[in-house]
């Protein structure tokens, strides 16, 4: 065993492994997915921050904000305009009115009592209410007592930001939020609720009541153009040296940030692990080969993480899809073509069979994960409307993440009478 004293014997060949030598980025932070930039550098986004500016506005002379839905896919803008505009309307509010603001992420406060405390934790001051909010040891009752209680003695309007709502397990918090002042929880506090959600179906799970009593306007964040999304790298420049990053380079992520999710953060963390690549190669500057390596990268990467949080049986749904876009060159596909290749698949892994009611689950929980695309059709009047499942991955990607699977590397594709191994397509 080598002494702490003793040299290391192979030092040398270590080179220069832990030198902090960085000829490609100088402020690598302006990458990070919690960098915020300033306003000057919020693109594409103008009208969707008037219109949500408009529905919160009445809370800054102490009138009951409108309740609004942010609806959009990830890398929109959504978070990005709901903490910028809540944060302007706080600042802009009359000398004599006093509004809050508290921003509740739905994917960590994911149950209604963790909701309700960082909710009250967020905006309670000691020294105003007299009393301490604790991180555990209350019931939810008594947390949404602390609550009401915070809320009067502070503050005339709050606007209470729900990030990644549709983690949020339940509506009750929503209930009890939106019919506050009308249940006589609040005397003088107005409640305006922005609920932030990638699931623009999101609103169909909501039970009847509540959507009476939230009465919400919805706005809609489209993914950004080709334009956007290079004003967007653009701005985040300022991370690399000078001379490291072209034209060329911004707008190659721009392009294929567009061309496949239209998500200003995917594209900049293309940018950033094009830089990675780059600084690995000791390149002085990234190239469009750097580009399309990151992005082969993120893709597999993305894929592995969705299969290694599924199940057994997800699993198999996905690669009856992913089996049928192989062999068929296509798409998109009917369910009784999908219950078929499943069939197949649990047939050659030894797998249980689930019924067609528990597939057509699992395929919509894919369709939640953004992985496929369920649409009903009209078939005609002597055929009825039908399903169409169309796969929104590449296909060869979600492959080549099968193939570290024990149960389904070697698993064959059947198409008609064919029978094809992952090896041969």
């Amino acid at each position: 065993m080598t002494g702490t004293n003793e040299p290391i014997e192979n030092a040398s060949a270590l080179g220069d492994t832990f030198s902090v030598q960085d000829h490609v980025f100088s402020k690598k932070q302006f990458l990070d997915v919690g960098y915020v930039p300033g306003p000057d550098h919020i693109v594409a986004r103008n009208e969707e921050i008037r219109r949500l500016a408009s529905s919160l506005n009445p809370a800054i002379i102490g009138e009951a904000p409108s309740n609004v839905f942010l609806y959009g896919k990830t890398g929109t803008g959504k978070s990005l305009c709901a903490r910028y505009t809540t944060r302007r309307l706080v600042e802009a509010a009359e000398n004599n009115v006093s509004v809050g603001r508290v921003i509740v992420d739905c994917s960590q406060e994911n149950t209604e009592t963790r909701a309700i405390r960082a909710t009250v934790r967020g905006l309670n001051d000691s020294e105003v209410t007299g009393f301490v909010v604790p991180k555990t040891g209350l019931g939810r009752s008594r947390y949404y007592s602390l609550l009401w209680e915070a809320l009067d003695a502070r503050f005339d309007a709050v606007l209470i930001v729900l990030d990644e709502l549709d983690r949020l397990e339940g509506t009750d918090f929503l209930m009890q939020l939106s019919r506050a002042t009308e249940a006589n929880k609040l005397e003088r506090c107005s409640v305006g609720i922005i609920g932030i959600s990638n699931k623009i179906k999101y609103r169909n799970r909501l039970e009847e009541r509540v959507k009476s009593s939230l009465q919400e306007r919805e706005i809609i964040f489209t993914p950004y153009d080709r334009d956007a999304l290079r004003t967007i790298i653009r701005s985040r420049s300022n991370a690399f040296n000078s001379g490291v990053l072209s034209d060329d380079v911004v707008s190659e992520c721009a392009a294929l940030a567009a061309d496949e999710h239209g998500d200003a953060r995917k594209a900049i963390n293309l940018l950033r692990h094009a830089g990675e690549l780059a600084t690995m190669n000791e390149a002085d500057k990234i190239t469009i080969q750097h580009v399309h390596s990151a992005n082969n990268l993120a893709e597999r990467d993305r894929v592995n993480a969705l299969l290694a949080g599924s199940t057994v049986q997800q699993k198999a749904t996905l690669l009856a899809v992913v089996s049928l876009a192989l062999v068929e060159k296509t798409r998109t596909f009917k369910t009784p073509e999908v219950y078929a290749a499943y069939e197949d698949i649990c047939a050659e892994s030894g797998l249980e069979t689930l019924s067609k009611r528990r597939i057509h689950d699992l395929l919509r929980e894919w369709e939640f994960l953004e992985v496929l695309e369920i649409t009903r059709t009209g078939g005609g009047r002597a055929r009825g409307s039908y399903l169409r499942h169309r796969l929104l991955e590449d296909p060869s990607v979600i492959r080549s993440a099968f193939e570290n699977s024990d149960r389904f590397a070697r698993i064959g594709i059947t198409s008609g009478t064919t029978t094809t191994t992952w090896s041969n397509i």
